[in-house]
């Protein structure tokens, strides 16, 4: 009696090579529909510059997408993990599929990598790194310490980005745009936030570097020196408000007094640059 060979799952053999197979727990790399691809909710860049997408945009219509966006699979399809841009360029230059790798991820990894990623990358502006930061201190229970380790930053580092969350939103959108550096959004906020933004147009407009700018700060701090004798200055508020508009109009400390016969204005200077600054501030014409 011939024993009859063992039949093999012809069915199975065929969705093997329809579908593509992956190891369990092994990221792999896969072309994926475009329209499967949900936004990951935990994405930290918000904001994309319309010429660095539209190069990027040209760059893919002629070669491709070279580096594959991260993923992770849901019951309905995949949703992304961290490759934004290269997503929203393959769509704008037309491409039906992308290359993508497909890893299985908590909620806790997706913004861990999306945010590792993008500082890898430097795509983040100050602001979205410390939106990211507090994302993962509030929502998963990170420490600072947590935080410094995953991204290879000092902790004084992250708590000097976190401060940035605590400015004036003027002097927020400043730095986010680029108007400011994270060391001039550090500096202005020594000040109360209440003042920040009147501040604000001062450094913006002058051009201040971040030292002039902590300089500025420390004399706007400084308490006002009570005046001596029987001609003591007397609490004024119309006064105070047009020394503090000089002040932020000219970027330095200035001085009201009256006296029965008018008064005098007392604008300082800590240096020969900041003299001719002034200078031109007033004239118009250059020292």
């Amino acid at each position: 009696m011939t024993s009859r060979p063992e039949r093999t799952q012809g069915l199975g053999r065929g969705l093997a090579s329809l579908i593509p197979q992956r190891t369990v727990g092994q990221p792999t790399t896969i072309d994926i529909p475009v329209s499967r691809i949900r936004p990951n909710p935990h994405q930290p860049r918000k904001r994309f510059g319309a010429e660095e997408l539209a190069s990027l945009t040209e760059s893919i219509s002629e070669h491709g997408v070279l580096q594959p966006i991260l993923v992770t699979e849901t019951v309905d399809g995949f949703q992304l993990v961290a490759g934004e841009r290269r997503l929203r360029a393959a769509q704008a230059a037309g491409l039906d599929r992308v290359p993508a790798v497909v890893r299985q991820l908590a909620d806790r990894e997706q913004i861990e990598l999306a945010l590792v990623e993008n500082l890898q990358r430097e795509d983040l502006d100050p602001l979205e790194t410390a939106e990211a930061y507090r994302q993962l201190i509030e929502e998963f229970g990170f420490t600072q310490d947590d935080v410094a380790s995953r991204v290879g930053k000092a902790r004084s580092t992250v708590a000097n980005t976190l401060r940035l969350l605590d400015l004036a939103p003027g002097v927020q959108a400043a730095v986010a745009d680029g108007r400011l550096t994270e060391g001039h959004g550090r500096a202005l906020g020594g000040l109360a936030v209440e003042l920040q933004d009147r501040v604000l147009d001062s450094v913006v407009g002058q051009e201040l570097s971040v030292r002039q700018t902590e300089e500025l700060v420390r004399r706007l701090r400084e308490p006002k020196p009570e005046a001596a004798g029987p001609v003591a200055r007397r609490t004024d508020p119309e006064l105070e408000r047009v020394e503090e508009d000089l002040r932020r109009s000219l970027g330095t400390k200035v001085s009201l007094a009256r006296s029965r016969r008018g008064g005098r204005i007392v604008i300082e200077y800590y240096s020969d640059e900041e003299l001719g600054r002034l200078y031109e501030r007033l004239t118009g014409g250059t020292a």
